[in-house]
């Protein structure tokens, strides 16, 4: 029983709020318009609260009120729209893409075969009618090109002609059909004219139009297979099982979906986590390359938080689960990378818009002038002549592909340089800005405390200290934690929460927590603290307490990354609500001159307020529940994504691992990807304003309008691979400080 046989509801998932959800796969989706066309269709049946086509693998996305419509209804809809829906199933898909590829390669294979024979026919024709060619054997010459070019229009064409009759049949036009319509008008005419002994025909037109359009084509199927690639990888990390450790201390292999947040679970070595967690028990080194970017190992032990997806290389771990099936980083992850693929920017929309009247343009504009010129005494052959020679040179490739192919190289780049994009506009506003906006706590520093002089501690009581913080939730005490060395944690050791922890090691007791806790006096532990990071205290029986500074690490290559920023023209400033003398410790080893600190979330909004109204375009990157109203109120915005779920909701786009390079990266690639958009709509515009009216005229025969639509498809799609080649290939090198 294949998917069109099966009842659709098992297919449809509800994600709450009384809103269900269904994924479709659609067939015979060419090109933006035919993007806007379903979209538009399906927002009009009632009940529809979202419905978003991935253009990248045709995947339609429909979220409606449960209970307002039928599945069928929606399959039926895009029936009547003139494309053939099913469930969408992603190895399905990647099949039938690759059929896909394997049919324009053999069209590309047939029509290039046929295009050069045909040519070398044509050529001895056109110096023939200059010279000496008898009628005989120029009539000879066509038929021999009519008898190659019909069986190779009829295979290579496949691919427009079933989508233009496809749209035709629900009453509709989309780019295949002025490209059928110019195709078959051209050999119609160039039929006509070797029945009747003409000495122009244009078989060779059609031909090479076919070609280069099955060129186009197939690169940009290349373009966007590449780029989904790397979302298919990180996919693919996803376990299906997970070892879930027993109330009775067996284990068992089960299903991710069996799961729950505070199960534990046993990760061995060489094993991939399938669920996120902190480890409980053992040490490790993970591999966290394909999620986070980062090639080197990463050391963890007991309170260390580990994410599925990630590789246990050495030791065996037991790790309480926070979340398994859903909620994971790596879904996280999928799911920006999917916003990211369905998003739209405005200069897309300018595109879709413009590509929407561009068919019936294109075929008004072909109908006046065969009308215009039979008015004018030409013959009906010349007319027609110029009137495909104005549906082909006038077809919309170019503008079609102008935006879409620089969102695939673009989106491709900032991927592979670990950024997430959550808004389609992204990359246009991210070209715009002037100004970055900092947060510090989890911005500039790390998520996770660190020992701010380690070495400033007795090892044997920075030891001790580590084991009881292994007991401990505190935030802070993951700081010690590192330090335990695979020490296993105090035996009967208690937290008092919000103090501190306290345990009898060979008769005598051990304390960590607060001054208080560890018994050291008001005085005592004023004079001990310091302005740029918080203490911890550690207490060995009647001995004197040891203070243990910890802060938040600035990340490790901060300084890199803010010091490109500034050679890149734009301004830094730190927004912050911590205390004025961590902010400026932190700014001043990064060089930051402008910095604020204490501020409320609506301090934060108010500066960025005053930098609109002095018409600076701000970055904002942050991570905290505080930053969240900031992130949504700056121009962009960044997050890193350790980040709260909030901030990550509010953020244009998200960054992974603990690098702040991907920041640069993204203002780098943005500011090359809004060039090459910018640069193909006025080529796509400026081609079409000289070509019409030459066309129009008469000076183009269907040969050379088909040699020029076709070669501004490839120069549309050539200058968006050209994103790829910036100052180097990750985007670090400076650029003028104007970004030109």
């Amino acid at each position: 029983m294949g998917y069109h046989d099966r009842d659709l509801s098992s297919f449809v998932t509800d994600v709450g709020d009384g809103i269900v959800h269904m994924d479709l796969a659609v067939e015979g989706v060419r090109c933006a318009g035919c993007m806007a066309k379903i979209e538009k269709g399906l927002a009009g049946l009632p009940g529809i609260t979202r419905a978003r086509l991935n253009f990248t693998s045709k995947r339609l996305a429909v979220e409606w009120s449960d209970g307002a419509i039928a599945p069928d209804t929606v399959v039926g809809t895009l029936r009547d729209l003139g494309y053939r829906a099913h469930p969408f199933d992603p190895g399905a898909a990647k099949s039938a893409e690759a059929a896909e590829a394997r049919r324009l390669l053999k069209g590309m294979a047939v029509a290039g075969f046929a295009a050069m024979n045909i040519m070398l026919l044509s050529v001895s024709v056109w110096s023939g009618n200059i010279t000496d060619i008898t009628p005989e054997t120029r009539d000879l010459f066509h038929w021999i090109s009519a008898l190659i070019a019909i069986p190779a229009v009829a295979y290579a064409g496949q691919p427009f002609f079933s989508s233009a009759f496809a749209a035709l049949r629900a009453r509709r036009v989309n780019m295949d059909v002025p490209i059928t319509l110019g195709v078959l008008l051209a050999m119609g005419m160039s039929l006509a004219e070797t029945f009747t002994g003409g000495r122009h025909a244009y078989f060779d037109a059609a031909v090479m139009l076919l070609f280069f359009l099955l060129v186009g084509r197939f690169l940009d199927m290349n373009m966007r297979r590449r780029t989904r690639a790397q979302a298919e990888n990180l996919a693919a990390l996803k376990g299906e099982t997970a070892t879930k450790i027993m109330p009775d201390g067996s284990t068992r292999l089960v299903p991710v979906s069996a799961i729950d947040p505070g199960d534990r679970v046993l990760i061995a070595s060489g094993d991939r986590l399938a669920v996120d967690g902190v480890v409980d028990v053992g040490t490790s080194e993970i591999d966290q390359s394909l999620v986070t970017g980062e090639t080197a190992y990463a050391a963890v032990a007991p309170g260390d938080r580990v994410y599925a997806g990630t590789l246990n290389v050495t030791g065996s771990l037991t790790v309480q689960v926070t979340a398994a099936a859903k909620g994971t980083l790596l879904d996280e992850v999928n799911t920006l990378l999917e916003a990211a693929q369905t998003a739209r920017s405005n200069r897309l929309r300018l595109a879709d818009k413009a590509a929407r009247w561009y068919a019936p343009t294109v075929h008004t504009a072909a109908a006046l002038t065969f009308l215009g010129w039979v008015l004018l005494g030409a013959s009906w052959q010349m007319a027609l002549t110029t009137a495909i020679a104005v549906l082909i040179i006038t077809c919309p490739c170019a503008l079609g592909l102008a935006i879409p192919a620089v969102q695939v190289v673009a989106s491709g780049l900032l991927f592979r340089s670990g950024v997430l994009l959550n808004a389609g506009d992204a990359v246009e506003r991210l070209a715009e800005i002037d100004t970055v906006v900092f947060d510090k706590t989890g911005t500039l520093t790390l998520p996770e405390p660190v020992l701010a002089d380690p070495g400033a501690v007795a090892p044997e009581a920075l030891r001790m200290a580590a084991r009881l913080a292994l007991s401990s939730n505190h935030p802070l005490a993951a700081a010690l934690k590192v330090h335990a060395d695979g020490l296993a944690p105090v035996a009967g050791a208690r937290e008092e929460t919000g103090r501190g922890v306290a345990a009898a090691i060979d008769g005598i007791e051990h304390r960590l927590g607060s001054a208080g806790f560890c018994g050291v006096s008001a005085d005592a532990a004023r004079a001990a603290a310091t302005d740029a990071s918080s203490l911890v205290w550690y207490r060995a029986g009647e001995a004197s307490a040891v203070p243990i500074a910890v802060s938040q690490g600035i990340r490790p290559d901060a300084e890199e990354a803010v010091r490109l920023i500034a050679e890149r023209g734009l301004a830094t400033m730190i927004l912050s609500g911590d205390r004025a003398a961590a902010v400026d410790a932190a700014a001043d080893r990064l060089g930051i001159e402008d910095r604020r600190a204490g501020l409320t979330p609506a301090d934060k909004i108010a500066v960025l307020d005053a930098l609109k109204a002095a018409g600076r375009k701000v970055l904002m990157v942050g991570d905290g529940l505080n930053d969240a109203p900031a992130l949504a109120a700056a121009h962009v915005s960044l997050s890193p994504v350790t980040a709260v779920h909030l901030s990550q909701a509010a953020a244009d786009a998200v960054f992974l691992g603990d690098s702040l390079m991907p920041v640069v990266r993204s203002i780098d690639i943005s500011r090359r990807a809004r060039r090459a958009m910018d640069q193909n709509l006025w080529f796509a515009a400026l081609y079409n304003v000289l070509a019409i009216p030459i066309a129009v005229l008469g000076f183009v025969t269907p040969l050379v309008a088909a040699l020029a639509m076709s070669g501004s498809s490839v120069l549309v799609t050539l200058n968006a691979l050209r994103v790829r080649m910036g100052p180097d290939r990750l985007g670090i090198a400076p650029q003028p400080k104007d970004g030109a």
